[in-house]
Formats: C-alpha cells, sequence, structure tokens
C-alpha cells in the first residue's frame, strides 16, 4: 500500500479495532473526531502517514521539552538499551539510576536527600500520599490519616492521586471507592475580588488554610498542591506569595508539604523548578523545600515515562529499623529506576547543565506574552493569563459578564479541530484553551500558534 492517504486510513482503522484511547469517548473516532496517526516526529512538529504537519503546541500533554526524536536523548536511550535494559532496584542497583538521584539532589531545592523512583506522575503522588502517611505511623501518630487538597486540584487518577483532586468530571464516577481530603480554596488570582491583587488573593487563601489546620492539623499527614498553576484544572495561576505562606503553616503546624511539579517542573514557570519561585521573607532566600517533591513528564524530555519522588533525610530516618518493626516502605514498580528511563533523564538534565535552557525559555515567553496581548480585548476571550512558557484564557459567550458557554456545545472540541486543520495541535480543556509548548520552538512558531489560535476562535463562535 504506497498512497499515503491509505496508509493514513489503514492505520486508524487498525487502531479502532483494538486501542482504548485515554480521555476520549470512543464512540467520536467512528467519523466525528479525526483520529491522526503519527509516523515520526520532528523537533516540536508531529508528521502524520500522508507527511501533513502538526506543530505540537502542547507538548505531548505536556511532557515533551526539547522535541520530538531529540538526537542526544535518542543517543542515550540507544546507547542504555545495548547495556542494560533492565534489572529489579530491590537488592541491585546501576549507574543511571544512583547518578540520576545524585543529580536530582544536586538541581532540587536544598534539603531534598532521597529519591524514590516510580513509573508515572499518578504513582509519584500515589509515593508522596502513602510515605507521608506512613511517616506519621512510624512516628507514633496513626490519628493522622487525612490530607489537605486545594480546590480544583489534579493530581492524577489512581485512587490515591485522584481523591485529593477535585474535577467532578474524573472523580464522580469513582466517589464511592475515594477517601476525602480536606479542601482549601484555591489562591486562583482570576478570583480576585475587586481591588486585589495576585498577592492579596494568596493571603486571603492563606488565612483560609490557616483556619482549616488549626482545626485539623493533629489529624492531617500533609497540604498538597500544585505550585504556580493547576494544570488540570483549567491552568488557574496563582501568585508566589502563596507557597512562601503555605510553607511557613506547614512548619507551624508540624504538617508535611507536597509538592506536585509533574507538570510545572524542569523550567515551564521560568525557573527549574516552580517552588523556587516562592518569595521570600526579608532577610532569607527565595524559593521553598517541600517534604516531598514529585517529578515525572519532562523528567526525561517526555521521550520516557519516569517518574521520581524527592523526600528529606528526615522523612528517610522514620522508616529505618529492625526488619521485625515492619516499618519499611513496602512500596514497590517493576520497572523502578529503569535504566534506560534514567539515561534519557539523565540526557535532558544534560541540555539544562550544558545550553542556557531556562534563558531561552524566558525569551520565549517573553515573545508569547507580546502575542496573547491581542488576545486581551476580544469579545469572547476571559482570563488571558501566563506563568513562563504556559499561557491560557477561556472562550466565554460575553467577555463582559464572563458568562461560559454551555458545556454541551463542546466549543473547545470545535477550537481543537480547527486548529488541526490548520496544522496546529491545541487541545482545550474544556473550553480553556492553553499554550505550552516544547522549548525547541521559534519566534514564527509562536506567532504560528496564536495566529491559529485567533483564527480558530473566529472558527468555534461562528
Amino acid at each position: 500500500m504506497n498512497d499515503p492517504a491509505s496508509l493514513n486510513a489503514m492505520l486508524a482503522a487498525r487502531d479502532l479495532a483494538h486501542v482504548w484511547h485515554p480521555c476520549t469517548q470512543m464512540r467520536e473516532h467512528d467519523g466525528t473526531l479525526p483520529l491522526i496517526p503519527i509516523v515520526r516526529g520532528d523537533g516540536a512538529w508531529l508528521v502524520d502517514a500522508e507527511g501533513n504537519r502538526y506543530l505540537d503546541g502542547i507538548s505531548s500533554w505536556w511532557s515533551n521539552l526539547f522535541g520530538h526524536a531529540n538526537p542526544r536523548i535518542a543517543a542515550a536511550i540507544a546507547g542504555q538499551a545495548a547495556r542494560l535494559n533492565h534489572v529489579m532496584l530491590a537488592g541491585f542497583t546501576h549507574e543511571p539510576a544512583l547518578q540520576l538521584a545524585e543529580e536530582l539532589v544536586r538541581v532540587a531545592p536544598p534539603g531534598l536527600e532521597r529519591v524514590s523512583y516510580a513509573s508515572d506522575g499518578a504513582s509519584a503522588v500515589e509515593i508522596a500520599l502513602k510515605m507521608s502517611f506512613h511517616y506519621w505511623h512510624n512516628a507514633g501518630f496513626p490519628e493522622r490519616r487525612r490530607f489537605i487538597a486545594l480546590a480544583n486540584a489534579y493530581h492524577g487518577e489512581t485512587l490515591g492521586a485522584l481523591s485529593v483532586s477535585d474535577l467532578p468530571l474524573y472523580r464522580a464516577v469513582y466517589g464511592p471507592l475515594l477517601f476525602d481530603p480536606i479542601v482549601a480554596p484555591s489562591p486562583d488570582w482570576l478570583d480576585a475580588e475587586p481591588g486585589e491583587s495576585p498577592d492579596d488573593v494568596a493571603k486571603r487563601r492563606l488565612g483560609d488554610l490557616r483556619a482549616l489546620l488549626e482545626r485539623h492539623a493533629r489529624e492531617t499527614c500533609a497540604v498538597i498542591v500544585e505550585p504556580l498553576v493547576q494544570c488540570s484544572g483549567g491552568m488557574r495561576m496563582h501568585s508566589p506569595v502563596y507557597l512562601a505562606g503555605l510553607r511557613r503553616l506547614c512548619d507551624e503546624f508540624d504538617v508535611h508539604l507536597i509538592a506536585d511539579e509533574i507538570a510545572v517542573g524542569f523550567g515551564r514557570t521560568g525557573t527549574l523548578f516552580a517552588c523556587e519561585q516562592a518569595c521570600p521573607e526579608p532577610g532569607r532566600r527565595a524559593g521553598i523545600t517541600p517534604d516531598f517533591l514529585c517529578l515525572s513528564k519532562g523528567l526525561t524530555g517526555g521521550a520516557l515515562p519516569l517518574s521520581a519522588v524527592l523526600s528529606t533525610d528526615k522523612v528517610y530516618r522514620a522508616f529505618l529499623g529492625d526488619y521485625a518493626a515492619n516499618n519499611a516502605f513496602l512500596h514497590s514498580h517493576t520497572f523502578s529506576g529503569n535504566p534506560i528511563a534514567c539515561a534519557a533523564a539523565l540526557a535532558s538534565l544534560a541540555i539544562f547543565r550544558d545550553q542556557p535552557v531556562l534563558e531561552h525559555i524566558g525569551e520565549l515567553s517573553a515573545r508569547l506574552a507580546e502575542r496573547i496581548e491581542r488576545l486581551r480585548d476580544h469579545p469572547h476571550v476571559a482570563g488571558v493569563r501566563q506563568t513562563g512558557l504556559i499561557a491560557a484564557f477561556d472562550l466565554v459567550v460575553d467577555k463582559a459578564s464572563g458568562t461560559a458557554y454551555a458545556g454541551a456545545e463542546r466549543r473547545g472540541r470545535r477550537f481543537y479541530r480547527h486548529a488541526l486543520e490548520r496544522g496546529v495541535l491545541l487541545r482545550p480543556l474544556g473550553d480553556t484553551v492553553y499554550f505550552l509548548p516544547p522549548y525547541c520552538i521559534n519566534e514564527s512558531d509562536i506567532d504560528l500558534l496564536v495566529d491559529v489560535a485567533v483564527d480558530s476562535i473566529g472558527a468555534t463562535i461562528a
């Protein structure tokens, strides 16, 4: 079969015979929603069997940092695969896992000294939740068995991670299987009252959190937060003031702080880790150190699944003891610390080390900010916002009132299809459109992303 168009159709038909896709109503792929077979990647672009090119404006679910088929990462994967594919990490070790742990400790916020590996972001959150709970159990506080999470949060699809998420779309069906967290109001700066700044919102929400801790600290293991940007919750953003205040409250009430940087880590917000931006008190360094730092997605440059949880020596020491004490952390994943995935992560971190990546992100962020300015006056756009190389806006019926479209109208889906027809991958979260491109994108590609977005708005509201 040599006809590219026929090959595209053949690949789609083979897929639909067996593959069950994530976050998808599969019935829509019977004809109303195109399924696009990708045959290769080229930097910021994806290419299908017909040779059509799609600019990946969302980094393939926020994971791809340095471009598809990045040669440095690909070479590291190939080299490691020729030496060692895998060995269990129980009772064994290998150079890629220990070298990656050393490198993560070197670049992470100070005080994070221990690294636990898993396979994906949700698994990392599960480890952090279980480790925090188990810490308090080992420390003699078995009554601590609850978690405080933020409204509008999302931390993954496994049951523990979903329990501390606050999006009904994902939680509703599984409610009977989940534990109930204590939910604190989000510091989302779009919730500002008249005259409030983002810092003011953060301070008000810290007051709300203090009230919750005053009532519940003795039964609480940890507060879990997505620093600076609640991504799956609609790219809602908050002031760094909140992070600094959150760390102080966790210290004051002696509860753990879990920072879920799965989506925002590795430069997305303009610093290697979002926690680095926490506003300091006078005379103190900028940034905070959480008790647990969850990483995935960009950890391998988006090339392979891998996640890590960094924790403190204080946490680690609580699990040491005689075998008979049964206080070890008995949580495992078959592919924890997989050598090939670790090699990809080391190559990705080496790019940060050897090239001015963060400076380049700053330049791209400035260009994106300049280009999205034109959206602020659009009559069907509300809440234009940006943190680093993450920007977003909401499609609305009327800007003045902020009236949202009815969910059944699927305006975001219309937007997605129109953008695809123009060769750009922008997959909204409901009616929230966001830009989250790979770092290899250039300024003309950013211009294309925004130009197609503007054009797609027109097609969406028609």
